[in-house]
């Protein structure tokens, strides 16, 4: 992955020193599961650790192995062999290459999950502190991009918490499939390695055994595991979206926060464009493109074919890098977007107050009007009003029809605001537990506050992307 979209945590993950170490680890607590069972000595299985616990592997040594022999396994073994000596002969005991390289990757994608999910916590805490700092901060809701009815800015924040968590779980749930071992031989069968060396070094690496392998772990699993940060990805982007069309000029209800100095284009100095949002929205692009080959890497010959390796190689790292990236991007986004209740209400009034349409309908359907009658009388004076020639209230109040079956009283009560807004606490209820905003002693709350500084970077210390004109 770029650079510019890297944070370091995740990196070190990806990075090949970490990899030989993991490797290293699976080795050797293979070797102490075969000393157990009497197939190495203890002696050797002591010397692998003590030899390799502390060692920083030279990656230009195995480079320059791998160039010789065509086999990264075998380059990585040909250093261990150099590091250990005589007793390195006992490594790899009726083991093959996807025994070390597939669990390497489960643990490796396990590790990347635990930050994502730091980061979904990051997230989370900045939807539901602005949530609730919005909760009764009126606005229009919109559908087809046409004002609908009011709702609250609290609201949209609210659903995207309800997205996001939701999406969490499937990061938990994806993260519990992904991380599973396998050291179970050439073709899977156990023949040269006991099962318990298999249950050991799940135990020892944090993973579950894999039920059954072929020569590799399923690639269903990574499928799935792929598939899911796409789905992150796409809810990423939707509330990008949401921000970056807040943000239009014409609209203007809120904004990412612009720091001084910043600037917003090269040609024009006016400008203040969103571009974080706009980064996020690309960066959601990648990660979903991601899930179609790990999907294409199920299909695999007999037992196993080495088709998947070069696509894991690549969106291994680049997926995850790139979600976390983006989810600590939108965090910070979320702590620090600046919003303009006073434009919202401003845009809630701009039809005239036809947003109400369906409150008379449904007021003239009860004093004896059938539906469709209704529908035509509220029709007929909203339509005018589109086209700017007056105001529905006043409106409706001329129109003799509509006075027929609702009174001037009847009619202004159709126009109260908090009628929209009576089920807010109903909703945040649902959402959050409590209509109250969350005590700084809760445990969700303090959870949160310890990781404030995945927020910080996400909105400070990141680089902002390319500049647009």
């Amino acid at each position: 992955m770029l650079p510019r979209y890297t944070r370091p945590a995740i990196a070190a993950i990806w990075e090949p020193q970490t990899r030989f170490r993991i490797l290293f680890e699976i080795e050797a607590h293979a070797a102490t599961a075969m000393a157990k069972l009497g197939v190495i000595p203890r002696e050797a299985a002591e010397t692998i650790w003590a030899k390799g616990k502390d060692a920083v592997f030279d990656v230009e040594r195995i480079d320059e192995i791998e160039r010789e022999v065509k086999h990264d396994t075998i380059a990585f073994l040909t250093h261990l062999n150099e590091i250990v000596g005589p007793e390195a002969r006992f490594l790899h005991q009726g083991m093959t290459s996807s025994d070390v390289l597939d669990t390497c990757f489960a643990v490796q994608l396990k590790r990347a999950c635990d930050i994502l999910l730091e980061d979904f916590d990051a997230l989370l805490g900045a939807l539901e502190r602005r949530a609730f700092e919005h909760k009764l901060t009126p606005t229009i809701g919109r559908s087809h991009g046409i004002h609908a009815e009011p709702l609250t800015f609290g609201l949209k924040l609210a659903a995207a918490y309800a997205e996001f968590s939701r999406a969490r779980a499937r990061l938990v749930a994806a993260q519990a499939e992904i991380a599973t071992c396998a050291i179970s031989g050439p073709v899977g069968t156990f023949a040269s390695v006991d099962p318990s060396v298999e249950e050991y070094v799940a135990q020892q690496m944090g993973l579950t055994v894999e039920p059954v392998s072929t020569q590799i772990i399923p690639r269903d699993r990574h499928a799935m595991f792929f598939a899911t940060l796409a789905v992150i990805a796409s809810s990423i982007e939707r509330l990008a979206i949401e921000i970056r069309h807040l943000q239009r000029s014409e609209v203007y209800e809120a904004e990412e926060f612009f720091s001084e100095g910043q600037k917003g284009s090269s040609a024009m100095p006016h400008k203040r464009n969103p571009v974080l949002s706009e980064n996020i929205t690309g960066l959601a692009r990648l990660v979903r493109g991601y899930a179609f080959p790990a999907m294409e890497n199920v299909a695999l010959w007999h037992e196993r074919d080495i088709s998947h390796s070069s696509v894991e190689r690549v969106i291994g790292p680049d997926a995850t890098i790139a979600l976390d990236f983006a989810l600590a991007r939108l965090a910070g986004l979320v702590d620090k977007l600046l919003v303009y209740p006073a434009t919202m209400k401003k845009n809630l009034d701009r039809l005239g107050g036809l947003v109400n349409s369906q409150r008379v309908m449904l007021a003239l359907t009860q004093k004896g009007a059938s539906r469709e009658e209704a529908y035509r009388l509220v029709q007929r004076n909203a339509m005018p009003v589109w086209r700017g020639e007056g105001d529905f209230r006043t409106l409706l109040m001329r129109d003799s029809d509509v006075r027929h079956y609702l009174s001037e009283d009847e009619i202004a009560a159709e126009f109260d605001l908090g009628y929209h807004l009576k089920h807010v606490d109903t909703i945040f209820t649902r959402v959050f537990g409590s209509a109250s905003a969350p005590s700084a002693t809760s445990e969700r709350s303090s959870k949160r506050k310890a990781r404030r500084h995945d927020v910080e970077n996400g909105a400070r210390g990141l680089d902002l992307g390319p500049d647009a004109d």
